[in-house]
């Protein structure tokens, strides 16, 4: 009877691990590692902020790239730019930065065949208002979509929603599109081959030294 008993209350533990775990948004766990952090050691304020996709999120040495400057990376690897507003409470605003800057968008591209240029570019707009809204003169850098092997057949949508949304950030103050696509093409724009690692989408040192090189007059000090 014992052993039943126990057998129906380790059961109901997992049953409700699993429910618990299906209810979690996406990125919970990332989130809370950073909310873990966060706790242990509460970053200063008033520096930058990098915020977005998982380009951010592999460049774990970016504070090494820009000695100069004090860099909080909450970048969440694989998050669409509807994550970074769905957790913007938790990512963003809890810094109280001086700028914000953003790498996101590749990704909400990559997860759906059907979805727009203009709903891509709405959902940075509505990132960039939000960010606005709580602070209505921070500097906010965009950085653009990057091209890549892996996504190759995607660059025509990455060129048209960065060119939109450099576009919508000339027509707003204190703001500054940094335009990273064409640096890593060849003359036949086709991605440059060896600034990737071996999954051909994200990053090598090479692909970021040119990130380093575009970024860093953007900074503020």
């Amino acid at each position: 009877m014992k052993h039943t008993v126990k057998l129906l209350l380790s059961f109901t533990v997992l049953l409700v691990t699993v429910f618990a775990n299906a209810q979690q948004p996406p990125f919970y766990d990332d989130i809370q590692k950073f909310k873990h952090e966060d706790s242990i050691s509460f970053p200063p304020q008033h520096v930058i902020l990098f915020v977005g996709s998982s380009s951010f999120t592999k460049w774990t040495d970016v504070q090494q790239y820009f000695p100069s400057y004090k860099i909080i990376n909450r970048g969440f690897g694989g998050s669409e730019l509807k994550d970074v507003i769905r957790y913007e409470k938790d990512v963003i605003f809890p810094y109280n930065p001086k700028q914000v800057v953003i790498y996101c968008g590749e990704n909400d591209f990559a997860y759906s065949d059907t979805i727009s240029v203009q709903t891509v570019v709405g959902r940075f707009i509505t990132l960039f208002n939000d960010i606005r809204n709580r602070w209505a003169n921070i500097p906010l850098a965009y950085v653009s979509m990057k091209p890549s092997l892996a996504r190759e057949k995607l660059m025509p949508k990455y060129e048209e929603a960065n060119k939109q949304i450099k576009t919508f950030l000339a027509s707003q103050k204190k703001t500054v599109f940094i335009d990273v696509y064409h640096a890593m093409l060849k003359e036949d724009g086709k991605p440059i081959t060896d600034l990737f690692v071996e999954d051909n989408l994200h990053m090598n040192a090479k692909g970021y030294a040119i990130w380093k090189k575009l970024i860093e007059p953007y900074l503020l000090k």
